[in-house]
């Protein structure tokens, strides 16, 4: 496995080695000694799976401290866009975004510590699958609206599918 710290401090994509044969494929999608090894020494308590139409976008999600969620995602299936901000108010970062492609065909992941709302856009069908660092709290749950003018994040899309809760998401300005 690669891991590849991003400029943005705490960002890590995590790219399998795949072995192939006329059979298909295997890898290894996470080794808790390796990832340690490599900055993730985090324990994951739960396992959350969303399925997604084309041009759906999802977030920007994140929960408020104490509660907050580091999470460890990948597409089991398909392809999307994935969207951090860096919401540290006491980062250098503060405010900026990165995108990454999340492909299923590659088996590549990223790792979004606390501190990050966290969102995507699907670019085909896909299953989307997440380990976190803390259980869902609805009473620390929050988030960024998708289309922000302050954050100007280009998702690459004309007509997003957005859920009504997303779209009533505060701005980062609005944050508490």
């Amino acid at each position: 496995m690669q891991f590849q710290p991003h400029e943005i401090k705490g960002l890590i994509e995590c790219i399998p080695t795949k072995f192939a044969d006329e059979r298909g494929h295997f890898y290894e999608s996470y080794n808790k000694t390796l990832f340690t090894a490599n900055g993730i020494p985090h324990d994951f308590v739960q396992d959350n799976y969303s399925w997604s139409k084309k041009d759906v976008i999802r977030g920007l999600h994140f929960q408020y401290e104490p509660n907050g969620q580091g999470k460890l995602v990948r597409c089991m299936t398909g392809k999307v866009m994935d969207v951090v901000v860096d919401i540290r108010k006491d980062s250098p970062t503060f405010g900026q975004h990165a995108k990454f492609i999340l492909d299923s065909a590659i088996g590549n992941m990223l790792f979004v510590p606390v501190g990050f709302a966290h969102g995507f856009v699907a670019l085909e069908e896909t299953i989307f699958v997440y380990k976190c660092t803390d259980f869902w709290n609805k009473g620390a749950e929050s988030g960024i609206l998708y289309n922000d003018p302050a954050l100007n994040i280009d998702w690459g899309i004309d007509n997003p599918i957005v859920s009504e809760k997303d779209l009533i998401l505060p701005t980062l300005s609005e944050l508490r």
